[in-house]
């Protein structure tokens, strides 16, 4: 009966890693509900610059909360979410176009062809921007089955 008992907590164990492995198609963090870090992503678009937004301007889309500094962002983003929201579900676009995911700093951004991308670092930007039309050609083809890697 013990024998028993440890093979269905192994199996359960490795059903809830597998399904952990996968990611989710917007980046939250690991144990997080927010989008971007909590930025506001039509700020980016708006103000030129990284502006954090406030719980009492968010809402709930694609699975994650995505906070605003103001209604009139909030109201910009419920009109046309895809204009504003970043390119691989606000993953790294240098990971991604490198085959895997990687988390993001939210002054680590760029605007190519009007939209958004998002780094996992300054210098990590910096290589970005070496060669953003191949890196986001490498990303495009690569999205979203880095999902599930």
């Amino acid at each position: 009966m013990r024998l028993r008992t440890v093979i269905l907590t192994l199996l359960l164990c490795l059903a809830a890693s597998t399904a952990l492995a996968a990611k989710s198609a917007v980046n939250t963090g690991f144990f997080g509900v927010v989008a971007v870090k909590g930025a506001d992503v039509v700020a980016y678009f708006t103000q030129g610059r990284f502006v954090e937004g406030k719980k009492e301007h968010s809402l709930k889309w694609s699975g994650a909360e995505w906070r605003f500094a103001s209604a009139e962002h909030l109201r910009l983003f419920m009109a046309t979410p895809e204009k504003y929201a970043p390119r691989y579900g606000g993953y790294c676009a240098y990971a991604v176009a490198k085959g895997s995911t990687a988390g993001i700093d939210p002054e680590a951004w760029s605007i190519v062809d009007g939209h958004l991308y998002l780094n996992y670092s300054k210098s990590v930007r910096e290589t970005w921007l070496l060669d953003t039309k191949g890196y986001i050609d490498q990303a495009d083809r690569n999205w979203p089955g880095v999902l599930g890697r």
